[in-house]
């Protein structure tokens, strides 16, 4: 039997990170599978597989997935390895006025061809919760979308799930991130699920998904990664495809049905800068 209705924002991240990662997310959009697209601006795919979300702009949010350690962060001159970009951020903070440029550039590239400010951001590998960037982040939220009526939302990577990975992510800045954002006056989400460690088959993520769903209080946010297909050089690309195989088939509608999921743009949840 199912639960009462309860909304969950399921977000895509990696839009833009190869071909077979767009037309996944545009699959599963155009399916009312996810309700979230997270855009990997600094990718030279950005201007072309924009067209496969345009027809769903306005039924799907479309954000910009705030990037410092891809390759496209590396050819863009800023990038650093995760271990680099952590340490970096445990020891000091990155450089807030260089960071706002890294983050501005990416803003610029993510409206260039969406026509239009982002419906909300996050990281890629959480570092926009990173110390100097979170500071960087909000400074600039503020200063390009602070009289807007609809402001980005900002996701937050408070991670709903046991094991160090999901300690780690939470504690590089979680909180002092929302805290920042809520004295700001802008939206933000409260917890997030959809942490593993990218192993084991396409049934273990169809039981990890449903634990998921039956586990994550209303208006959380769960992440997904899935591509059509394994693209050479991407490390996680075998469980993209399971993510899809699962995401795009009848099981994981039914786990949505069965535990009383309905699929909801975050933009509609998490209200609007005050």
């Amino acid at each position: 039997m199912s639960q009462a209705s309860r909304p969950l924002v399921l977000c895509a991240d990696d839009f833009a990170l190869n071909e077979s990662t767009s037309q996944a997310i545009a699959r599963l959009a155009q399916a009312g599978r996810i309700s979230a697209a997270s855009v990997m601006s600094l990718s030279p795919r950005w201007p072309q597989d924009q067209a496969l979300l345009r027809n769903l702009a306005g039924s799907i949010d479309v954000g910009l997935h705030l990037d410092w350690t891809s390759d496209f962060a590396k050819a863009a001159g800023h990038g650093v390895s995760l271990g680099a970009a952590m340490r970096e951020a445990i020891i000091g903070g990155f450089d807030v006025q260089h960071a706002k440029q890294v983050i501005a550039r990416q803003l610029d590239l993510f409206e260039a061809h969406w026509k239009r400010a982002p419906d909300y951001v996050d990281g890629h590998q959480h570092v926009h919760q990173f110390a100097g960037i979170r500071d960087a982040l909000v400074e600039l939220l503020s200063q390009r979308y602070g009289t807007l009526t609809q402001a980005p939302y900002v996701r937050i990577a408070q991670v709903h799930a046991p094991g160090l990975k999901s300690w780690i992510i939470t504690w590089m800045g979680a909180k002092p991130l929302a805290k920042r954002l809520g004295s700001a006056g802008f939206a933000h989400s409260a917890v997030l699920s959809g942490v593993y460690d990218f192993k084991g088959s396409q049934a273990r993520y169809a039981d990890l998904m449903r634990d998921w769903l039956q586990q994550a209080p209303a208006h959380s946010i769960v992440m997904c990664h899935p591509a059509v297909k394994a693209e050479s050089g991407d490390a996680i690309g075998r469980a993209r495809t399971q993510e899809f195989a699962y995401l795009s088939g009848p099981e994981f509608a039914q786990a949505l049905q069965h535990s009383g999921v309905q699929v909801a743009r975050g933009s509609h949840l998490f209200g609007a800068h005050n």
